[in-house]
């Protein structure tokens, strides 16, 4: 090692966010020894559905990290689709492959695998500024303190702050509407066996996915829109009549709303993933449609690749220059998935309109 973590009493490697992303690189570098630290500005873990799924490539990569089996563990593998259209059950499709799991379940596995590994998330400390020089980064947290490290992983999301203190720009476009409502909410008396998906021929709809290890389900809709034809705020009175609209099931009373919140689509990535000592992975450095189911996947890949990159140099495998690999591997990849994911996203609208057929669109 590079004795940067001794030398500044701080850490080799600080990373920004803990979300999926920095989970998992912190889990993969200190495994290998490397002393990591974890800011997280939230003041404690969230108990979200938000990204729901995992792919074989990131499982095959949490076997390397020794928290498979626990995620699989709190997942399901095979999803039934059920497909209604005008309000009658017409299709079920079977999905299996990847495995079925909320975000929180997945941060709570890596969490308890970090905390096997010495080094706990550090809540509510947020990042304000960032300089750097030949022997490290120093990190300024809001609440004044500061945090010397040899090198800066920014894994804190779309609206990173890291990626606006290093000034790298984040190029693209999206819309200022919502496209869609989702939320976390329970709806007893409804069969928990399948992913139901409502779709009706003016092409709305609404989608009940059940979550592994809860009594809830993952709501997702287009917005109810105000007279003005404005995008009206998620809530639970709007989520019951978005499905009594598309469901038409009365008897059934969506209750209990544990998230809420809105998603619009955008399509940005960053024009670069490391400026100097510091480096961008997952939504930090590339945002994109949810079609496909990616976006958390994603992230896990930059994670191990970043992970790679910085034992070879901190353990002094590779020299320095081996640092710009990350960027040169990482950078198409961002480029190639914001293309992909916008195809999979006009072919899942697309499919929305056919009876028997949806969200699986986009896996295709």
């Amino acid at each position: 090692m590079t004795g940067v973590a001794d030398a500044m009493n701080g850490a080799d490697v600080l990373i920004v966010g803990a979300g999926p992303t920095g989970l998992t690189l912190a889990c993969d570098l200190a495994r290998g020894g490397i002393a990591v630290r974890i800011i997280e500005g939230r003041p404690g873990p969230h108990h979200e559905s938000r990204g729901k799924g995992l792919q074989v490539g990131s499982l095959d990569f949490f076997e390397e990290l020794g928290v498979a089996g626990e995620v699989r563990a709190k997942g399901r593998e095979d999803v039934v689709l059920r497909k209604y259209f005008d309000g009658e059950p017409v299709k079920d499709t079977l999905v299996s492959g990847g495995l079925l799991v909320g975000q929180w379940q997945v941060e709570e596995t890596l969490r308890d695998r970090l905390g096997e590994l010495g080094v706990r998330v550090e809540y509510g400390s947020r990042l304000a500024g960032i300089t750097q020089d030949a022997d490290g980064v120093r990190a300024e947290l809001e609440d004044g303190a500061v945090i010397r490290a040899g090198y800066l992983a920014g894994c804190d999301g779309g609206h990173s702050t890291t990626r606006e203190l290093l000034a790298i720009p984040f190029e693209g476009n999206g819309e200022r509407e919502p496209a869609m409502v989702l939320g976390d909410v329970r709806a007893p008396g409804l069969s928990r066996e399948f992913w139901h998906q409502w779709f009706t021929s003016d092409g709305g709809g609404i989608l009940l996915c059940p979550m592994p290890g809860t009594d809830t389900f993952q709501l997702q809709a287009p917005p109810e829109t105000g007279e003005g034809g404005e995008a009206l705020p998620p809530s639970l009175e709007s989520f019951q009549r978005l499905f009594d609209r598309h469901a038409r099931m009365p008897g059934i009373r969506l209750a209990d709303p544990t998230w809420l919140s809105s998603w619009r689509v955008n399509v940005r990535m960053a024009t670069r993933m490391r400026e100097g000592r510091a480096f961008l992975a997952g939504d930090a450095a590339h945002v994109h449609p949810i079609a496909g189911g990616l976006g958390m996947n994603t992230g896990i890949q930059d994670a191990a690749a970043l992970g790679r990159t910085l034992a070879a140099v901190l353990s002094g495998t590779d020299g320095e220059e081996a640092l710009d690999g990350y960027q040169a591997e990482r950078l198409p990849v961002a480029a190639e998935l914001l293309a992909d994911t916008a195809r999979r996203y006009e072919r899942v609208l697309a499919a929305v309109r056919e009876p028997g057929r949806g969200t699986e669109a986009g896996l295709e």
